[in-house]
């Protein structure tokens, strides 16, 4: 949306389907919000629009304390987008700016720190800098909320250099000093119970949220999303891929928790996401944390816990999270353009905001695909060469191994070669590679291939439009080419339907017409690749096919 009225008729309408695509001010109150703020709507002649909460707090407004503009969804740009800005966000996203400065930062993208500096205040109105200190000053608010660590532990948790410039930067932002933000909350006695009962390791991440429907191991988040969320779909296909050891999911169907380990920068964490049952069984958030799904429109939050052993690791483990469920994702632009093919248009009606799986960590879900096999022989890998939990919790044992300790020679091929070269750095699966690059490299290993190359640019690096470039290129513009950007949606819609044999990566000219289903142990057509497997021993072909992306859905009928 770039046209300031069409912007100001998405405010005028409260439609939450804008929520993190750009950001609003009011110049006579000072403050900035999202497109669905329920607070009266500003005249026109009154109102600012911004690309970024970043852009709107360098021009001096602060957060609305009512729709909490800083908790929204990213915007699904940031996805799509392959080249400098794009890659640029995805890496202040994940920490990068805080751990290694903006120097870090440009030599990742293989830019000056000008270059990078001029491109992003170009198209987002602020420069890396700002934007890692908005980064910082919500998750320094979500705590100063949620938890009751003393000030100076949580400021340099939240990633500020000083208790000074985090002071400033919280009354900049949010008209208020941390004490005040902390009392507004009016849970500072249930943060302080709860953080004396689990312990100062137990930390929350930038979406807070209520209690879990167990009692719960750690202080409760919420990860927004926009628009309507297929849950059991994406449950369904992390849980038949659940390694034993390092992942696992509780409870019954449409009531469950998909818990798993991680190996983060400065330490470790468990995470425990919930699938939402539906609205009635969803509570409504505390005064002052407004969401749009409690108002009855569209969009909502997935409730999660997260227990870290370094507190400073905290924004980059919920920003996994985040891809690893397809949060920032634009299911109304996806909707638009998949439900216009005759193929695709009964299946994107008849489940709406269906996601594209990601992974919380893309060099393991390397590992796992070159692998091969079901999970369990990924779970033999984990406790051969993982490092053990201090203290299992449930069927967490263990951190899945790092590549660097996958090289010896005892590592059979091909899996030593991808880890060799994963651990030296000749490829690079961080948010902000340049995935052509990394697909070629690893494209070119022995043992791994186009059809696993493909899907881990698909899945390790966020691509949605994994699919349907080829087709493009020859200059289609229905089917594969007329997907464009979402053909990662689109497979998994047709896996879903079985309109795609179960597991399979298509190749360019092989999706399926309408009404043509790959029948069961049928030969798929030219071009159809098969998935690789993710989880069999190194460098021997899989005695076992992975289990179908919705296999669970399947045997439930």
């Amino acid at each position: 949306m770039r046209d300031d009225e069409a912007r100001y008729e998405a405010v005028t309408s409260r439609d939450a389907r804008f929520d993190g695509e750009f950001f609003f001010a009011v110049v006579t109150t000072g403050i900035y919000c999202r497109p669905s703020c329920p607070a009266v709507t500003p005249k026109r002649v009154n109102v600012r629009f911004f690309p970024s909460a970043a852009a709107a707090q360098a021009a001096g407004f602060r957060a609305c304390r009512r729709c909490r503009p800083d908790a929204v969804p990213g915007s699904a740009e940031w996805n799509v987008r392959a080249d400098l800005v794009g890659r640029a966000v995805r890496l202040i996203g994940d920490g990068v700016v805080d751990r290694e400065g903006v120097g870090g930062l440009a030599r990742r993208l293989g830019y000056s720190p000008r270059q990078v500096q001029r491109q992003l205040t170009a198209e987002l109105g602020a420069g890396p800098v700002a934007l890692a200190r908005a980064r910082r000053a919500h998750t320094a608010r979500v705590l100063l909320q949620t938890t009751a660590l003393p000030v100076t532990e949580l400021a340099f948790a939240a990633g500020f250099a000083s208790i000074r410039q985090f002071n400033d930067t919280i009354r900049e932002i949010y008209a208020g000093t941390p004490s005040e933000l902390r009392a507004a909350a009016g849970n500072g006695g249930a943060a302080a119970r709860h953080t004396a009962a689990t312990g100062p390791g137990t930390v929350t991440g930038p979406e807070s949220g209520s209690a879990s429907r167990s009692a719960p191991t750690g202080i409760p988040l919420r990860l927004a999303y926009r628009g309507p969320y297929a849950a059991a779909e994406i449950f369904d296909f992390l849980q038949v891929r659940a390694v034993p050891g390092v992942e696992e999911t509780r409870g019954p169907r449409g009531g469950r928790t998909y818990r798993r380990t991680l190996r983060l920068t400065h330490g470790s964490g468990i995470a425990e996401v919930d699938e939402p049952g539906g609205p009635g069984r969803r509570r409504r958030p505390p005064a002052g944390l407004v969401c749009p799904a409690a108002r009855g429109t569209d969009g909502g939050w997935l409730e999660c816990r997260l227990r870290l052993t370094d507190l400073r690791d905290l924004s980059t483990a919920v920003q996994r999270l985040r891809r690893l469920f397809d949060l920032d994702a634009d299911p109304y632009a996806v909707a638009e353009r998949l439900g216009a093919d005759p193929l695709l248009g009964p299946l994107v009606a008849e489940r709406p905001g269906l996601r594209s799986p990601g992974a919380a960590d893309p060099e393991e879900l390397a590992v796992r695909t070159v692998l091969g096999g079901p999970p369990e022989r990924a779970a033999a890998l984990v406790r051969t060469y993982g490092t053990p939990l201090d203290v299992p919790d449930g069927g967490l044992t263990h951190l899945f191994p790092a590549p660097g300790e996958l090289t010896g020679a005892e590592v059979a091929e091909p899996l030593r070669t991808l880890c060799t070269a994963l651990a030296d750095g000749a490829i690079t699966l961080d948010a902000g590679t340049d995935r052509g690059t990394a697909e070629r490299a690893l494209a070119a290993l022995p043992g791994v291939g186009p059809r696993a190359a493909a899907y881990l640019r698909m899945r390790a690096l966020g691509d949605p439009d994994v699919g349907t470039a080829a087709d493009a290129e020859r200059g289609g513009t229905a089917g594969p080419a007329g997907w464009r950007p979402w053909g990662a949606y689109a497979l998994h819609h047709l896996w879903r339907a079985g309109l795609l044999a179960a597991g399979e990566m298509p190749g360019p000219g092989s999706f399926p017409g309408p009404g043509k289903a790959a029948g069961p142990g049928e030969t798929p057509g030219p071009g159809v690749l098969p998935t690789p497997c993710e989880t069999s021993a190194p460098g021997a072909q899989s005695s076992a096919p992975e289990p179908p992306p919705y296999a669970l859905a399947v045997r439930a009928g």
